[in-house]
Order: C-alpha cells, then sequence, then structure tokens
C-alpha cells in the first residue's frame, strides 16, 4: 500500500467514524485516562462524544496522536479531577491506579479497563472492545477491517530474516510474545534476544547482547536532557553497532500503544529489511 493510498483509507475511516451515529444507550460524555484508551477513543469516539484525555497524549514522544490531543481537555488521571467533568463512563488501562478506579466506582462513575495489547490480534479486540463500550461497534468493525488490509498488504517473502535485538534504557529487551516482538516479526525480522531465552520484558546484560550478535540492534529514541537508565546505550558494546550502521532507532510513538499506529512501526522497520537485504535493489 502506498503512502497516498494509507492516506485515503485513514481519511475514509475517520468520515465513517464522524458520520456513524452512536446507539441510544451509549454514554455521552466520556472521560480516557490511559495513553493507549486515549487513542482508541479518539479514532472510534463521535464528535463530542470525548470530553477528556490522559496529559500523555499530547506528549508527541509517546503519543502517536498528539496533534488530536489538542481538542480534549487534558487530565492527570486524578479521581477528583474526573469526578467533576461527570462523565458517564470513564475509560482506563490495567496499569490506571487501582485507588483511582476504586474511588471512581465508589462515586457511581462506570469505569471500563482495558487490558495492554500483547499481538497484532490483540489490536483488533481492543478496538471491537473501546467500539462496544462507546456504543460505536459499526465504526469499530470498519477500522479492523481497514487494519486487516493494511496489515495483509505488508506480507511479503520473508524468508530471510536478518536477526535483530531490541535494545531499551536499562538493559531491557522484548521477546516474541509483546507488541513490540510482534511489530518486529511482522517487519520480517528475527528476534535475536528471543531465541538467546529472553521473553517479555527482561534486562539482557549487555555481553550477552554482544555474545549473540544481531545483525541489527534497534533502539528507543533519547529522551531530552540526561538519565541513568539510558546511560548504557552510550556503551561501546552499542558504540560498535552505532559505527557500524547496524542500530536503528525505533518510533517509539507508534510502538507504545495497541492501535493501527503499529503498522507505521512495521512499515519503517520492514524498509530498513529491506534495505539489508537487497530487497530494494
Amino acid at each position: 500500500m502506498t503512502r497516498i493510498q494509507r492516506i485515503l483509507a485513514g481519511t475514509v475511516a475517520l468520515f465513517v467514524a464522524a458520520v456513524q451515529p452512536v446507539q441510544a444507550d451509549a454514554p455521552g460524555r466520556v472521560v480516557s485516562i490511559n495513553l493507549c484508551t486515549d487513542q482508541l477513543a479518539m479514532m472510534l469516539a463521535a464528535p463530542g462524544q470525548l470530553l477528556s484525555v490522559s496529559h500523555v497524549a499530547s506528549d508527541p514522544r509517546s503519543s502517536a496522536m498528539a496533534g488530536q490531543a489538542g481538542n480534549y481537555r487534558m487530565n492527570h488521571g486524578l479521581a477528583e479531577e474526573i469526578y467533576v467533568l461527570q462523565p458517564d463512563l470513564v475509560v482506563a488501562g490495567t496499569w490506571t491506579p487501582h485507588s483511582t478506579v476504586s474511588m471512581l466506582e465508589r462515586l457511581g462513575v462506570p469505569v471500563a479497563v482495558f487490558q495492554p495489547a500483547r499481538t497484532l490480534a490483540d489490536i483488533r479486540e481492543r478496538l471491537v472492545q473501546m467500539g462496544e463500550v462507546l456504543g460505536r461497534p459499526a465504526v469499530a468493525e470498519t477500522m479492523v477491517a481497514e487494519f486487516d488490509v493494511r496489515l495483509a498488504a505488508l506480507q511479503e517473502d520473508m524468508s530471510d530474516r536478518p536477526r535483530a535485538a531490541l535494545y531499551y534504557a536499562n538493559g531491557y529487551t522484548a521477546g516474541d510474545q509483546t507488541l513490540a516482538g510482534q511489530i518486529l516479526l511482522a517487519a520480517g525480522f528475527a528476534n535475536a534476544a528471543d531465541e538467546a531465552g529472553y521473553r517479555a520484558g527482561m534486562k539482557m546484560p549487555l555481553e550477552m547482547l554482544a555474545m549473540i550478535a544481531p545483525e541489527t540492534v534497534i533502539a528507543a529514541r533519547r529522551y531530552p536532557g540526561g538519565s541513568r537508565s539510558e546511560e548504557i546505550l552510550d556503551h561501546p558494546v552499542l558504540g560498535a553497532f552505532r559505527s557500524g550502521s547496524t542500530m536503528t532507532a525505533m518510533t517509539d510513538q507508534d510502538w507504545v500503544c495497541g492501535t493501527p499506529y503499529v503498522l507505521r512501526a512495521v512499515e519503517d522497520l520492514a524498509r530498513t529489511r529491506r534495505g539489508m537485504t537487497g530487497a530494494d535493489r
């Protein structure tokens, strides 16, 4: 799918979302207090249905929809500030403080809690779930169909899978059964960390990274300022990958949440793989 085709598909999906009516029993005032539910709600909510999103949604380093977030009131996930908005529904994530969710429920505010997406299939489920709680199931079905079409368009001959390792601050890596690992596989790479037994969110020593010798290391982008957790990314082991042009920076905002924006991450990474394997020639 070309860039113009992707833009047109996205425009059609947004138009459908805007014109599709909500169900009669749908919540009229919705507040989101989690970065990932923020984005799902912004994609699927009817005009005027979503009142507020978390302040993280406006951070372009973490949010794929930072520009759209400016259309909503910001919140900091505090039960007191949420309650005064008089929401009919609050959407939250499992990482949302339990004390906040519990207090809202005691105050009589319905809360829908969303699990984080760990696979590409989970993204479909989260879209459907958000469509259901917002009373917009038809819009969700349309977006799921678009997601499947775009994902299918990315599939190609991937018999040549370069070995890659994900490497973050504090030396964390990710295995296949994580969203980041799924993005890696969908883009046509083999996960060298998973092959070495590093699953989910585990710390990988620099010595092990050097021993497994992946063909490329994919690291998170650095945040402004200093951070002891990121100092490991300056180590000579990673410097060797960097100087050898075998280190890639991920587009963090597209990797964080289980939304259709992960397909942009897959597209970017697939482009890197084709450059490594000569498939673009």
